[in-house]
């Protein structure tokens, strides 16, 4: 299971959310979208057109689960139930 967090560093809620992740052990990939367009791209077709971080994509035997601006405890249940 792959976990993929797309932001920019100036986000605070990015911020946030990457620091929760990671106190709760939670390995995941960070991906600027500032420095990355294809990335950028991906995160405004997910989102109407907007380019909004956090996008959080966690890639699962069953398939790709895509959030826009979880909590910490919103992706650490998705990734126990997939």
């Amino acid at each position: 299971m792959a976990l993929t967090v797309y932001s920019t560093t100036w986000c605070g809620p990015c911020k946030r959310l990457k620091a929760q992740l990671t106190r709760e052990g939670i390995a995941f990939k960070d991906v600027d979208i500032e420095r990355d367009q294809a990335a950028a791209e991906f995160v405004e077709s997910v989102n109407n057109g907007n380019q909004v971080v956090p996008t959080v994509v966690i890639e699962t035997p069953k398939g790709r689960v895509v959030r826009t601006n979880p909590s910490a405890m919103e992706v650490k249940a998705l990734l126990g139930a997939a």
